[in-house]
């Protein structure tokens, strides 16, 4: 499955706003709210558990994971963007970074 083939299959799942404003925001806190899991998830493993992952932990981290994934697709499309170019734009830009050796560096335009 390609980006684009995976996000058109998401939007077949978004419930829509009549307000672009109001869908777009509920977008971008749905990244930081399922981003905001998989760190709660994560502290307990390593808080409550010595860093112990077990086959149950991956299976709900992998749930979290793909939320975070829907989110970026469809604020993506929102956006008028192709999730495909969006990958394709991160790859080009962390390959660039890293042949110039400026992966651990400052801000995003390193």
């Amino acid at each position: 499955m390609t980006f684009d083939e995976y996000q058109k299959l998401a939007l077949t799942t978004a419930i829509t706003n009549p307000d672009p404003l109001m869908d777009k925001t509920i977008w971008a806190m749905g990244i930081s709210g399922e981003s905001g899991e998989i760190l709660e998830k994560w502290k307990k493993i390593v808080a409550y558990k010595d860093g112990v992952v077990t086959d149950d932990d991956t299976k709900e981290l992998k749930k979290e994971l793909g939320d975070v994934v829907w989110y970026v697709a469809v604020m993506a499309h929102s956006l008028g963007l192709s999730f495909d170019e969006v990958m394709q734009l991160n790859i080009d830009k962390l390959a660039d970074r890293k042949k110039r050796g400026v992966q651990k560096g400052r801000g995003d335009n390193r």
